[in-house]
């Protein structure tokens, strides 16, 4: 199931997170920090199988907790308020965020040891 995605993750290297970012509508004053920022991500699951996942640095620090395959209402860190929902596909946590007629979606997956994600945004 989701085993394999908890744990603390150091985030490394972040690619085309700027032109991402500009495409949500995030200022610039925001995006230079967000580019700057290396967050941790903790994952973990409680004992009533929910799932919690927290990014963390000394900028901003978000927490959603969800259970797989039910929508819930989360507020991002650059203060969207989105429709979510997590799924566990093909071994990639998938979660995708709906708002304002928009699309996001992140997958995750871990690769010889390390957590890759990979964000898209969509016009619906």
């Amino acid at each position: 199931m989701v085993d394999k995605f908890v744990g603390t993750w150091k985030m490394t290297t972040s690619e085309n997170f700027d032109e991402y970012m500009k495409a949500l509508g995030v200022g610039f004053a925001t995006r230079q920090v967000g580019n700057r920022t290396k967050p941790n991500l903790i994952v973990c699951v409680d004992d009533q199988g929910q799932i919690c996942m927290k990014s963390q640095s000394t900028f901003k620090t978000t927490e959603i907790k969800f259970n797989l395959n039910e929508s819930f209402e989360e507020i991002t860190a650059d203060d969207r308020k989105t429709t979510t929902v997590v799924t566990l596909d093909n071994g990639k946590l998938v979660q995708k965020q709906t708002w304002d007629g928009k699309e996001s979606t992140i997958e995750r997956e871990v690769t010889d040891g390390k957590l890759i994600a990979v964000r898209m945004l969509i016009y619906l």
